[in-house]
């Protein structure tokens, strides 16, 4: 895809500006609409409804009904199945609209959105569809004058709250298994990336979701998604988004109906290079991981923990992948890098790197906004040099293009420097030396680890974190138990 051919794009795609609620595309009941605008050029692209309590309200009441009529929670699991696969079908149809929309309303890179994002959407959707027909109930081995079964019953209502940095994947890996399992849905798509989201769920309708079962209510934050984390007639929250968000949902679960919430926050992950690895591999891998997708990744690779035996190796060849990934247009053909997803984000990230600045943090490379497109929001790769664990850039998550390095003596000293935020989503080594490998993997208090690799897997394996990076998990099949009650049932049977 080239910049034409993304130009051409924009003139066919098309996505609905309203709520969706039971089935119909609605304004909100106060009639209030938010502009859309790109960070891309500071351009008004869209205007949507904006949906506040009383708007989740009535969504809720439409998934309830949809739930308990069994339109949808009542059909064998081979039924919902077909749906999904559906789905799956028109989103990769629509590949190009659905990846068009998301860059033009977060800034990354068009082809990155194409190649990467909806490969996941289309592949996560079919994924789950194609699971919830081979998954079984249980019947425990018991007294012979009894039987025994362990059934998974769907949870009901779903309060599904996705952020703007992948807004297309973290629909569907909440909307996927949700789906599957047979519950009701209510969709708060970030404020600032609501287009791909509407598109995507028109394409769910189309291929038979029926009315009131998927839902989506544009809001923000602290109106829609404060009202659906606190309604009273919602069963689960799954949550993608800040660790301090996270807290308030929590809060708003304790002060309602104690609904179970599912929470997948920040992170400060960190690349750990032993003196035996792959040198060039690692080093570039790490760069590219905290500044692909412009560092907006809760996964991104914001601390790099180097032997100090090469601590120079490692760092030219990281600035040769800085220089290379300097930020551009992100229509524009092969963009390394696009525009931060706002004006007021690009602001914070600036804020946070002149803070290490004043804190002594060696700057090295970056540390101000770049000039790509008049009214754009984008910053360069940022680097930080022998960085302090205790520095605030060491210990606070940016979500940016901002990479902190730090030199380690020993195997201990690096596990206890990787371990060292209050986070713990992710995490890589880098060593050729299996039994390090292995130990230095088991230390570290993360959800997810990488070996010689970042950001590799696939659906097969479960995603989140641990400590203030959160609890449940999505992808694989671990999924669908955060959407699934338990049911025990004793039947005793004739002597």
């Amino acid at each position: 895809m080239t910049a034409t051919d993304w130009a051409s794009v924009a003139t066919r795609v098309q996505a609905p500006s309203g709520l969706l609620i039971d089935g119909a595309w609605v304004e909100a009941l106060d009639g209030r609409r938010m502009d859309v605008v790109s960070p891309i050029d500071g351009a008004r692209v869209a205007s949507i409804a904006i949906g506040g309590s009383a708007d989740i309200d009535r969504a809720v009441r439409a998934a309830r009904t949809a739930f308990e009529d069994g339109r949808w929670s009542g059909l064998a699991p081979a039924q919902r199945k077909q749906v999904l696969i559906a789905w799956a079908d028109l989103i990769v149809a629509r590949a190009e609209e659905l990846a068009y929309l998301q860059t033009l309303e977060m800034g990354k890179p068009a082809h990155e959105s194409l190649a990467i994002d909806l490969r996941a959407v289309g592949t996560t959707m079919r994924w789950f569809g194609e699971a919830i027909d081979k998954v079984t109930d249980e019947i425990p081995h018991t007294d012979p004058n009894a039987l025994a079964l362990v059934t998974r019953e769907p949870a009901g209502v779903v309060g599904a709250i996705v952020p703007w940095n992948f807004p297309l994947t973290m629909a569907a890996w909440k909307l996927a298994p949700a789906l599957a399992t047979g519950c009701s849905v209510v969709l708060k798509p970030a404020e600032q990336s609501p287009l791909s989201a509407l598109l995507l769920a028109e394409l769910g309708m189309t291929a038979g979701i029926p009315a009131g079962v998927l839902n989506v209510v544009n809001g923000l934050g602290a109106e829609a998604g404060a009202a659906l984390s606190a309604h009273r007639d919602v069963d689960v929250i799954t949550f993608t988004g800040s660790t301090a968000v996270g807290a308030t949902i929590m809060q708003a679960s304790a002060g309602s109906n104690l609904k179970r919430v599912w929470l997948e926050l920040g992170g400060k992950s960190a690349n750990v290079v032993f003196p035996d690895a792959d040198i060039e591999r690692a080093a570039r891998t790490a760069a590219w991981s905290i500044f692909f997708n412009q560092g907006e990744m809760c996964t991104a690779g914001s601390r790099l923990l180097v032997h100090e035996s090469i601590h120079d190796e490692v760092v030219d060849l990281v600035m040769d992948v800085a220089a290379a990934m300097q930020p551009r247009n992100p229509f524009a053909d092969q963009a390394p890098m696009g525009a931060l997803v706002s004006a007021s984000h690009l602001d914070r990230v600036d804020a946070l790197v002149q803070r290490a600045k004043a804190e002594g943090s060696r700057l090295i490379t970056g540390g101000a906004a770049a000039q790509v497109e008049p009214g754009g929001s984008y910053y360069p790769p940022t680097v930080f040099d022998r960085v302090d664990t205790a520095a605030s850039i060491a210990q606070h998550e940016v979500f940016g293009p901002v990479l902190a390095i730090s030199t380690f003596g020993s195997d201990e000293e690096a596990v206890r420097m990787a371990n060292s935020t209050e986070y713990g989503l992710a995490s890589a080594v880098w060593t050729r030396d299996l039994t390090r490998a292995h130990r230095v993997s088991r230390a570290l208090k993360v959800g997810v680890c990488w070996v010689n690799c970042y950001e590799e897997g696939d659906l097969t394996l479960p995603f989140g974190g641990v400590k203030k990076s959160g609890f449940g998990r999505d992808k694989s099949l671990h999924a669908l138990e955060k959407f699934w009650d338990l049911k025990s049932t004793w039947i005793q049977l004739d002597e």
